[in-house]
């Protein structure tokens, strides 16, 4: 088997040149994904705020298939970059091929749950006749044939590990361009294709992640020299899979507590009005823009540490981390500043054709602007929390994630809404993120001490 003859770029290109390199690439097809979201719900939204609020409510669905693929694959980069570092390429090779078949059984077991149990899902938040209708068409769909997004995710990460983001960003640039192409042409049927309304921007969004998916095969097996995939590495090993899911399973139960909280909100918020549960979604698509910047970032900078560590060269983690906690602020900054001032123009892009906006703004400009307080902290606390899980302690993540939002957000919430109604519920989110980041300055301390300050005594 052939091996690389040169030490990888993760090992000696200069630390803020690097993390750019590898970040930009990622940060550009996440801005692009966030495209998507926005596009995705602004036509919805011509239609009626129940078919808004449909797609809002399948977001916890959807999510909970999103913390499946990405922690799967944040256990695959984790273990793969590693394992290069360390210059074990056999290993990276079975890691590429056991992480792909996790995948593949992942994506299987939510296509069996969206052909059988979507009606369910969506009459146990709701007695809305139009609202379980589009959600039924819109749910079946998406997690019906959600291998598509499985296998995409799966080939972003294998490319991420060896440093080459650019083709991450080409695939998931695909499969978005592809999905905000078909979007208005399904939902409202234009150029002669049938008007499929809500499930038109089902069958538009899976359309695009089984091409990007497709995309991805076929980059990983002939672009990425890194990794020599075979058939052979498809044996299932306990150790392999062991390993992807000693940092990927944190991260999967980390990031399902999201589709948890999103559940446990829009029930609260429901009692007020449907009116605020499609603030709420709303919000979710808004900040996508300004988090997806630092996720990206945040997947350029993972195989970094990882590489790194598996090296054993612990300044270039310290300085890559310093660097990523300083961008990361900066997005925020920024994001905290747009939701301050244009809440209102925001809004305006979800009104519902022939229907009040009023009650939209009303609830909506003050939700954002409260909600976005938490921002200040929040680029800080999604860096470290990838640090731990780059560097295998994925569990710190997910006690953060825990507190943050079921310990403090959730009840926070709800002890709010009886205490002072709509108006101060959205102060939860500063409440839980002050947590949070109080946790994580701790866990990164530890994190130093355990890991890094042992190699640096070495050297």
């Amino acid at each position: 088997m052939s091996q690389p003859a040169s030490e990888n770029k993760m090992g000696v290109m200069p630390e803020n040149r690097l993390l750019l390199n590898m970040a930009l690439p990622m940060i550009i097809s996440m801005l692009i994904q966030a495209c998507y979201n926005i596009v995705d719900s602004y036509f919805v939204a011509k239609l009626s705020e129940d078919a808004l609020n449909a797609v809002s409510l399948a977001f916890p669905v959807q999510n909970l298939m999103i913390a499946v693929a990405v922690g799967t694959g944040v256990g695959i980069n984790a273990l793969l970059s590693r394992s290069l570092g360390q210059k074990d390429f056999d290993r990276a090779n079975r890691t590429a091929m056991n992480g792909l078949l996790l995948e593949v059984v992942s994506g299987l077991v939510f296509t069996a749950l969206g052909l059988t149990c979507a009606r369910l899902f969506y009459t146990i938040q709701t007695d809305i006749p139009g609202i379980i209708s589009y959600g039924v068409d819109y749910l079946t769909i998406i997690a019906g044939c959600s291998m598509g997004i499985f296998v995409s995710v799966a080939t972003e990460r294998l490319v991420q590990a060896t440093g080459r983001t650019v083709y991450a960003m080409v695939i998931q640039g695909t499969g978005s361009v592809i999905n905000l192409i078909l979007d208005p042409i399904l939902i409202f049927g234009l150029f002669g294709f049938p008007r499929l309304e809500v499930a038109g921007a089902a069958v538009a969004t899976v359309a695009g992640q089984i091409v990007g998916g497709l995309v991805g095969l076929y980059l990983s097996l002939t672009h990425n020299p890194e990794l020599q995939m075979s058939w052979k590495g498809l044996k299932p090993s306990r150790e392999i899979i062991g390993g992807i899911y000693s940092v990927g399973l944190p991260s999967i139960i980390m990031q399902s507590i999201g589709s948890v909280m999103v559940f446990g909100m829009n029930q609260i918020l429901i009692a007020f009005t449907s009116t605020a549960t499609a603030v709420f979604g709303i919000y979710f698509k808004l900040q996508s823009f300004i988090f997806m910047p630092v996720f990206g970032m945040n997947n350029g900078m993972v195989p970094i540490i990882a590489y790194n560590y598996g090296a054993r060269k612990p300044e270039r983690i310290i300085k890559t981390v310093r660097l990523a906690i300083l961008y990361a602020a900066c997005i925020m900054v920024v994001g905290l500043a747009l939701f301050q001032l244009f809440p209102d123009v925001f809004l305006s892009l979800f009104e519902a054709e022939g229907e009040d906006a009023g009650d939209l703004l009303a609830i909506g400009v003050p939700a954002l602007r409260t909600i976005s307080y938490h921002f200040l902290f929040a680029g800080i606390c999604v860096v470290s929390m990838s640090v731990f899980q780059a560097l295998g302690h994925g569990v710190l993540s997910l006690i953060v994630s825990i507190v943050r939002q079921l310990v403090i957000l959730l009840p926070a919430a709800f002890l709010l809404s009886r205490m002072g109604g709509l108006e101060v519920v959205w102060w939860a989110f500063p409440l839980a993120e002050t947590a949070a980041l109080t946790l994580c300055t701790l866990f990164l301390f530890r994190v130093y001490k355990k890991e890094i300050a042992p190699m640096r005594e070495t050297k």
